[in-house]
């Protein structure tokens, strides 16, 4: 699956863009399927060899904080199973994607 398409590349808005928004918008999902690992991703932009996501993150933790493709792109989950994309995301402010999503800001 392609994390990364050419339309959500173009769409997606440089990182800071949406720095002073108190509830930015979420364009794009990730996840593992096999643990319970998700980016809820708001801004990102190309850098170098790589394309740089700023977004919240739900693991072992909850933050905000900036994630590489290249890295999303190698890890894979407890059964081997890499990051997807959920294709059914609808983009949304921050706040109505986790209460959507079933999670609280923390």
């Amino acid at each position: 699956m392609e994390l990364l398409t050419p339309e959500l590349r173009a769409g997606l808005p440089k990182l800071y863009a949406q720095e002073k928004n108190k509830d930015p918008i979420v364009h794009v999902k990730f996840f593992t399927p096999d643990s319970s690992w998700t980016w809820f991703i708001t801004e990102g932009q190309a850098e170098e060899d790589d394309f740089i996501f700023f977004g919240y993150v739900i693991g072992q933790t909850r933050e905000w904080g900036y994630i590489s493709l290249n890295e999303l792109s190698s890890v894979h989950g407890p059964y081997g199973l890499p990051i997807e994309r959920d294709l059914h995301f609808q983009p949304g402010p921050m706040s109505e994607v986790l209460k959507r999503e079933g999670h609280e800001q923390g």
